[in-house]
């Protein structure tokens, strides 16, 4: 790459400064608006699991309950852990849980107003909801060997984002 290209190139990069180091996104001068994002993503599990699950067997607790918990915590604390990520004024978290036969889904919207969207708080609810679900449920899932060949998370990804003037 020239060195024209790679100026060109951190030009284009919102993370990045004009001599390629990393930096946080300056949004100061963007207006409040109203934000809300919707991430969704799936857990797949055994039919025995997931009938535990439904009726509140599974050892370690009410894995639902807890993955409620989890996923909210996740989305009050996504700054902390995704590196140049803004801290936001997270206002609303809702959670839905959808129980299949062989899988768990889970839907997490989040609403702030401010200067950023809440994407990233959606996507971290969700992971974190559904590794919550995966650590419930671990001891029911693992094979003889210890391996969990039934057990995957799938299908993480943001299915609405809208933006409001206010």
């Amino acid at each position: 790459m020239t060195d024209a290209e790679r100026d060109d190139r951190t030009d284009r990069l919102t993370h990045t400064t004009s001599e390629g180091d990393a930096a946080m996104v300056d949004v100061g001068a963007k207006p409040d608006t109203a934000r809300r994002a919707v991430a969704r993503g799936t857990i797949h599990l055994r039919e025995s699991t997931v009938e535990a699950v439904r009726a509140d067997e599974i050892e370690k607790g009410d894995v639902l309950t807890t993955a409620r918990i989890a996923a909210i915590d996740a989305v009050k604390h996504t700054w902390e852990t995704i590196p140049l990520c803004h801290q936001i004024p997270v206002t609303n978290v809702d959670t839905e849980f959808g129980v299949g036969d062989d899988r768990v889904t889970l839907t997490v919207a989040v609403e702030t107003t401010g200067k950023t969207g809440c994407e990233m708080e959606a996507l971290q609810g969700v992971t974190t909801g559904l590794n919550t679900v995966w650590d419930m449920t671990k001891a029911a899932e693992k094979d003889e060997g210890g391996a969990y060949p039934a057990t995957a998370i799938e299908d993480v990804r943001v299915v609405e984002k809208t933006k409001r003037e206010l």
